[in-house]
């Protein structure tokens, strides 16, 4: 435990002492001096804190402070009653600073104590709630903005949890200053009491026990006691001050002095104004001239300072505006046009009429669901999704949007955000009525329905879903289609920095050597361009540490990765652990295919003529569309050596129709074909 954590211990352990063992006057004198001098601490650091969180202990040392106080009154109160002294620095207040007239001590305490408790400590209590109602109220909104401003790619991953860490301190923070300021209102009211007590107490005992006379005991006891309410209400109303000061402290960028000289001179002229009144004040009234001169002098020059320092700095301003507009003019030309060249990776932009979507105020929740669709990619995808820029366009149609890949347009469609899509289950009812479009991520007929008809379709077994679920959907299937775009070899980089992180011998084993980051990069987006995800990386990064050393045809070393990625690809195309029906190609069909596949230095191809692709391409269109209407997913199974030849003899045709081999599936897996392929 260091030196400061047992200071803290000790000190309160010494409030403790103070409540229950009599202290000696010396000891008194330095309590009271410490307690001052903390006082004073307390309200310079709240002078010099530019945001109230800066001063985040300051509810719990009030209390720790408040406390300190009390026990030094009941140590106080123990040695004017008991000894009728307190020590010297008591001794000092009643005497020195009052004059020795504890009529006027007393009276200067009153307004100490109706300063503090009426003014001070009522506005810093009243602030503290305001203040805390206010930052809990506007917590959603500073989460939201947050988001948007994360989404729309102006903050990082980190800046944003430190933001919303801020926002939950600052909660805490007015919800203890909310409750801490009772401690000082307290505080005020039992040194009114003390006070008295110590009076009325003094003279019953200073009479009956130490056998002074009225006089003698009143003068003796009213003086300690107002000696003592001096000590302890002085620093008690320099603590109420910092409370006031913090809990109406508004965040800047400077101290509470840079602050009050900034804004309170921002208008020298109305300084003239201010010093030409005080020298009429003098001039037209019995006030001396001497010292409303002196003041108007004081304030008439101020605002001569003030003023020529501004024009000083606008000139300044002007020179630096100057050499901006010099900077926009060289931007302009032809040799600095590098900035307008970067390219977002997702756009996501919409017409006027669709603002409400993406409107918070407005009750719209599309950030919201941006982060949730980059969070729900990340796991089935196994990649980072970068930003979605998210932006209207005046150029797009009212209710219009469009999706946009490395600033190619993939996608667009439609929404009427006072309707409803309704699909139909297959069997129509003629009830259900509405304008007729498009699923827009499956291409699925759909209607636009009303409110009034929602209910009902819902019962006649139609899936409805709102514009904003709509386009999230469409959002989400359009990146899972051009996922292996999005991933780059920065976007490699980050992932292999990553494993590299849990696994640096299997990293260190596959890159550089024997592959380089856009070998890896090739396996990656072979792989996404299929929908299988990359997640698993440790064991597509074994795979490759394997097989790599042996080809650099990184199309064969993604179908090894394929393979021993079995388990997974079982998982998401039998998700019950059932059966799997698929259509397979005959005997005929595979060896035509594997007598035709081309090997060359650069990898192998497949060098079917023009027809024959075409009436195989024909067949097994056949059998998929078969498949389909017996209500399940086309799946086409074959070798492992044709597979990737027949996925990109079909890919251009049918990208949705995923293409496994045996060695890609479970050996428990009950394989039904339900069609085979022949040779036309």
């Amino acid at each position: 435990m260091g030196a400061r954590d047992l200071s803290v211990l000790v000190g309160v352990i010494m409030i403790v002492v103070m409540l229950i063992i009599p202290l000696p006057t010396e000891i008194l004198d330095i309590l009271i001096i410490t307690n001052i001098s903390l006082a004073l601490i307390i309200i310079l650091v709240a002078m010099n804190t530019k945001e109230a969180l800066q001063f985040s202990i300051f509810p719990t040392l009030l209390l720790l402070v408040t406390l300190f106080r009390l026990g030094l009154n009941v140590s106080t109160t123990r040695s004017i009653l008991g000894n009728a002294e307190a020590g010297n620095v008591i001794a000092t207040f009643g005497s020195f600073v009052v004059g020795g007239n504890p009529l006027v001590g007393f009276v200067v305490f009153l307004i100490l104590v109706i300063i503090q408790f009426v003014v001070i400590v009522k506005g810093a209590e009243r602030v503290s709630e305001v203040g805390a109602r206010f930052t809990l109220d506007a917590m959603p909104g500073k989460q939201m903005s947050i988001d948007a401003d994360l989404n729309a790619g102006m903050i990082s991953e980190m800046e944003a949890k430190e933001r919303r860490e801020k926002i939950e301190q600052e909660a805490d923070f007015y919800g203890s200053m909310d409750g801490a300021s009772k401690f000082v209102k307290g505080d005020a009211i039992a040194g009114i009491v003390i006070v008295i007590i110590n009076i009325i107490f003094g003279l019953v005992i200073g009479m009956m026990q130490h056998g002074m006379d009225l006089g003698t005991a009143a003068s003796t006891y009213t003086l300690l006691t107002v000696g003592d309410g001096l000590v302890s209400q002085i620093p008690a109303l320099l603590v109420a001050t910092a409370t006031g000061i913090v809990v109406t402290r508004a965040t800047s960028d400077g101290n509470l002095g840079q602050d009050v000289t900034r804004e309170l001179f921002r208008y020298p002229q109305l300084l003239y104004v201010a010093g030409a009144t005080i020298l009429l004040l003098g001039i037209f009234t019995p006030i001396t001239i001497v010292v409303t001169g002196m003041m108007a002098c004081l304030l008439i020059g101020g605002g001569f300072l003030l003023n020529r320092n501004e024009k000083q700095g606008a000139k300044e301003a002007d020179e630096e505006v100057a050499e901006e507009e010099e900077k926009e003019d060289d931007m302009k030309s032809p040799e600095n046009v590098v900035s307008l060249l970067s390219v977002d990776p997702i756009e996501f932009e919409f017409g006027y009429g669709l603002i409400p979507l993406a409107d918070a105020n407005q009750g719209g929740d599309l950030l919201d669901r941006v982060v949730m669709i980059r969070r729900q990619l990340a796991l089935e995808l196994g990649m980072v999704v970068p930003v979605i820029r998210i932006r209207d366009n005046i150029q797009l149609q009212p209710n219009e949007y469009v999706i946009k890949i490395k600033g190619g347009e993939v996608a667009k469609g439609e929404l009427l955000l006072d309707h409803y899509m309704a699909m139909s289950p297959g069997v129509e009812d003629e009830n259900i009525t509405g304008i007729d479009t498009v699923e827009p991520a499956f291409g699925l007929p759909a209607l636009w329905i009303g409110e009034d008809m929602k209910e009902q379709a819902e019962l006649s077994g139609y899936t409805v879903v709102d514009p904003p679920s709509v386009v999230s959907t469409h959002l989400t299937e359009v990146i899972k289609r051009h996922s292996h775009e999005l991933l780059g070899r920065e976007e490699t980089k980050q992932l292999v920095d990553n494993l590299k992180e849990t696994y640096p011998t299997l990293v260190e084993e596959v890159t550089p050597n024997p592959l380089n980051l856009g070998e890896i990069q090739k396996v990656l987006t072979n792989m996404l361009k299929e929908k299988v995800s990359i997640r698993n990386l440790p064991t597509i990064f074994e795979t490759l540490a394997d097989y790599a050393p042996m080809t650099k045809d990184m199309d064969l070393v993604t179908e090894y990765v394929r393979q021993s990625l079995s388990r997974q690809l079982t998982k998401q195309y039998v998700p019950d652990g059932d059966t799997l029906y698929v259509v397979t190609l005959s005997g005929e069909v595979e060896k035509k295919i594997s007598d035709h596949i081309q090997r060359s230095e650069h990898g192998n191809f497949l060098s079917l003529n023009p027809q024959e692709a075409q009436q195989l391409v024909e067949s097994i269109a056949k059998e998929a569309e078969r498949l389909s209407e017996m209500g399940q997913t086309p799946v086409l199974l074959c070798s492992p050596a044709v597979r990737l030849h027949v996925r990109q003899l079909i890919a251009r045709y049918f990208p949705q129709v995923p293409v496994l081999s045996y060695n890609e599936l479970e050996p428990n897996v009950e394989v039904q074909s339900v069609g085979v392929v022949k040779d036309q």
